[in-house]
């Protein structure tokens, strides 16, 4: 989870038509709880209709929005997000784009990209598919994404070992063997 706190801001101003004035429009400091989880992605692509998940650039709006989907805070007065400046919103990025786990990977080569979009009920499917209880969809997303990584590694077939492998193996194997009966062969 991400704290930030945003500071109290002018928005924008309103006339005054009795004094014949502009007055300030202020939005009180705020300090919103953020979490980067399947639910707020879920939130965001149920009103802008796209994969969040993408390549694609997304807008300031789409972004700002995206925050108010991740927020956990209640009762937020609307304008707060209008007040994110750009120092926030590289937090909420660098959040975002956070591991939040111990669990690495190793390069795949030369692999193809999938051109399948990745969203939130592709998501769903994979817990689905890999029996991961619903609770998760509330872990920082990268977190669960690394699970569904895992469980898609352990449950795929073992790679088989090419010629070199087995004659390298065997070899080894028959090295040892002699070794421990102190044979030649």
């Amino acid at each position: 989870m991400l704290e930030i706190v945003v500071p109290a801001t002018q928005i924008g101003e309103k006339f005054d038509e009795a004094k014949s004035e502009f007055i300030p429009i202020m939005t009180k400091e705020q300090t919103l709880k953020l979490e980067h989880s399947l639910v707020s992605l879920s939130k965001w692509e149920a009103k802008w209709r796209k994969p969040f998940l993408s390549k694609e650039k997304r807008t300031a709006e789409e972004s700002i929005d995206y925050v108010r989907c991740m927020t956990l805070t209640q009762n937020v007065d609307p304008n707060v997000y209008k007040a994110l400046t750009p120092q926030l919103l590289a937090e909420v990025s660098a959040y975002i784009d956070a591991s939040m786990t111990a669990t690495t990977f190793p390069k795949r080569g030369n692999r193809a990209a999938s051109s399948e979009y990745v969203t939130s009920e592709i998501i769903y499917y994979w817990m689905v598919s890999y029996q991961i209880p619903f609770e998760c969809q509330k872990w920082h997303l990268s977190r669960l994404l690394t699970l569904i990584n895992v469980c898609n590694v352990k449950n795929a077939p073992q790679k088989k070992m090419s010629r070199q492998e087995i004659i390298a193996r065997n070899r080894a194997l028959n090295a040892a063997r002699r070794k421990k009966l102190n044979t030649r062969g």
